[in-house]
């Protein structure tokens, strides 16, 4: 693995779980500390629920209200939560991963650039430059999460189109001021916008979208002084009298790779797809990536599962990453566009009053809209991802939650009452795959829509692979989703 960032970590993470062994390479000699997003959607909120890591964050704020290019809508009118987290930095996220590596044994080595790599017919040769000089690392796979401008990608020869910069901006976490809060974000005069949050101990988050700034602003070279400047240009407040402990510059460029998969080496997070900051929403689709691609890459190296089903990684996540630039690109021309884009702000406005209209939007934002089409069948879950808030009343008295079953990163057979005698079917994978009987709990949370079937067979990231009624053949999706049985049996 190469990139020790949320996502890098959060993968590595996922593909020990899975029973392989990996190492986490990064060219930077210690974590950066730098939080360019504040936070994470819903759907990664329940990913680290399902591993146990949501509690480990500390405190952090639920968004009551989500937006979309700067237009709002209210999340409380939704049938189930979209509620992101807010206000949590991504430097403790990263911590709180690099923890959880540390607890399963995963290798971090840090201060190691990787310059070439060689792809033969059983795995990959990766050679880097580390503090003791030129080395090199062989491994089945090679997996870039080395971000916008991924040496992983380059050297992979994955174009990845899009659209070029064309203007700066500016984000700092100042202390010593006091900036008037403006979460949302506010347009200023002549389409540019300012935004500004308290992230608590004394800080803000000021992030600056002035027109006037260079398209390939230059980090290395920016000063407080820059920041201010343009901050009192913006607002006509004066911020000077303060300092930042963080800061950096970007454009508004994006580019997605055209494959996620090249033989043996995979992209994952903004090595695969490089969007703008913008609500955290490139950290929130990576770390997706990774839990979609964790358990499919330990399978097919552990030789449980053939190698094509790595394939479905870029068939799934590849048309999300489509999503994402797609969405960026919609809600930074309502976010950034002058005075002329008010008509449509307001015809947003009013779409936004619409109940339909604003869970279509929350799904895209939140994440729990995802629906993977590689799962047949007619039942509305299939694709989708059950929700890790469900419960089941065991035969023993217990209730437990669906979070709780996805913990150790295994399929998960639920089989009710309704659909008894399905369990021995699974026996030949009991060695991927663990089957849970009881009943389905009342839900706990009101308006959380019942649509439950009578068995499911969840994949590790939480997603339905097959439901009765409704699903395909069970021994069909498990040797899809989980490589040929174990032992020969009657299935």
């Amino acid at each position: 693995m190469v990139g020790a960032g949320p996502v890098g970590l959060m993968l590595a993470g996922e593909i020990r779980l899975g029973g392989a062994e990996v190492t986490v390479y990064d060219k930077l000699p210690a974590p950066s500390g730098e939080s360019r997003a504040l936070g994470f959607t819903r759907r990664v909120a329940e990913i680290l629920d399902q591993r146990g890591l949501l509690t480990r964050l500390g405190d952090f704020r639920r968004g009551r209200r989500g937006h979309f290019g700067g237009v709002g809508f209210d999340l409380d009118t939704l049938e189930e939560s979209h509620h992101g987290v807010l206000g949590l930095p991504q430097s403790r996220t990263e911590q709180v991963l690099t923890d959880w590596l540390a607890e399963l044994g995963v290798t971090v080595r840090r201060g190691h650039e990787a310059v070439a790599f060689t792809e033969t017919a059983d795995g990959v040769e990766l050679v880097l430059d580390g503090p003791d000089g030129r080395h090199r690392d062989t491994a089945a796979y090679l997996v870039g999460c080395d971000g916008p401008d991924s040496t992983v990608r380059t050297l992979a020869g994955i174009a990845a189109p899009g659209w070029e910069s064309t203007r700066g901006m500016y984000m700092a976490d100042v202390t010593g001021v006091e900036p008037r809060q403006r979460p949302t974000g506010e347009h200023v005069p002549g389409g540019s916008m300012v935004l500004s949050v308290s992230l608590g101990d004394g800080y803000h988050r000021v992030l600056i979208h002035d027109r006037s700034l260079p398209p390939h602003p230059d980090s290395a070279a920016l000063t407080f002084t820059d920041v201010a400047d343009a901050w009192q240009r913006m607002t006509g407040e004066s911020i000077h009298h303060g300092s930042a402990r963080w800061m950096a510059a970007f454009g508004n460029g994006a580019g997605l790779a055209t494959t996620y998969r090249r033989g043996r080496v995979l992209l994952a997070g903004d090595a695969a797809h490089a969007t703008p900051p913008l609500a955290g929403w490139g950290l929130s689709t990576g770390i997706q990536d990774a839990v979609n691609l964790g358990w499919k890459l330990a399978a097919v190296s552990t030789g449980r599962a053939p190698d094509s089903l790595l394939d479905t990684y870029h068939a799934e996540r590849h048309p999300l990453g489509e999503q994402l630039l797609r969405n960026t690109h919609a809600a930074t021309a309502l976010y950034l566009s002058d005075e002329e884009m008010d008509p449509l702000r307001a015809v947003m406005r009013e779409l936004m009053d619409d109940p339909s209209a604003a869970e279509h939007f929350a799904g895209m934002v939140s994440g729990l809209g995802v629906h993977y089409g590689t799962c047949p069948g007619d039942h509305p879950l299939l694709g989708r991802r059950l929700s890790p808030d469900h419960a089941l009343d065991l035969p023993d008295g217990r209730r437990t939650r669906v979070a709780d079953l996805l913990r150790p990163a295994r399929g998960v057979l639920i089989v009710t009452d309704a659909a008894d005698g399905l369990q021995h079917r699974a026996a030949a994978w009991s060695d991927r795959v663990d089957v849970v009987t009881g009943t389905w709990a009342p839900a706990d949370t009101p308006g959380v829509p019942p649509r439950l079937p009578a068995a499911a067979l969840v994949r590790p990231d939480g997603y339905v692979a097959w439901t009765q009624p409704g699903g395909a053949g069970l021994t069909a999706a498990l040797e899809s989703w989980f490589g040929p049985a174990r032992v020969t049996a009657d299935l």
